[in-house]
């Protein structure tokens, strides 16, 4: 069963759709790979630019990572009003379960800089695409 995590901050949307995916991963070697899937859109009146991302992944024992970096897989992309935008991205684990969370850093065409927030997602194996 998959689940759908939503936020919006400043009118801009995140939809956060995580996956396990078993063909991955080796629970033998506590190895638990998850796929990702962010839909942006944007409902300001502006264009606006995703700058950076900021993630905070907790594993199931409560170990926090830090990661963060220029924009995602490798783009800066630019989003019209009213458009959207999709990546996937995977999240390896050593534990079984865990969540995600953050922020991306976004530019609008006046060079205002702002944040918005990347709503906490879980990450377990019954999220699954059947």
């Amino acid at each position: 069963m998959l689940h759908k995590y939503q936020q919006q901050t400043f009118e801009i949307d995140i939809q956060v759709e995580p996956r396990y995916v078993p063909d991955e991963s080796l629970p033998e070697l506590e190895q638990y790979i998850y796929l990702y899937t962010v839909k942006v859109t944007n409902n300001t009146k502006h264009t606006i630019q995703l700058l950076k991302r900021f993630w905070k992944i907790k594993n199931g024992m409560g170990v926090v990572e830090e990661v963060e970096g220029t924009g995602v897989v490798g783009q800066q992309p630019t989003i019209l009003p009213g458009d959207s935008y999709s990546y996937s991205s995977f999240c390896p684990l050593s534990t079984p379960t865990g969540n995600m969370r953050g922020h991306y850093e976004f530019m609008d065409e006046n060079g205002i800089r702002f944040w918005v927030d990347i709503p906490v997602f879980f990450l377990r194996p019954d999220a699954i695409n059947n």
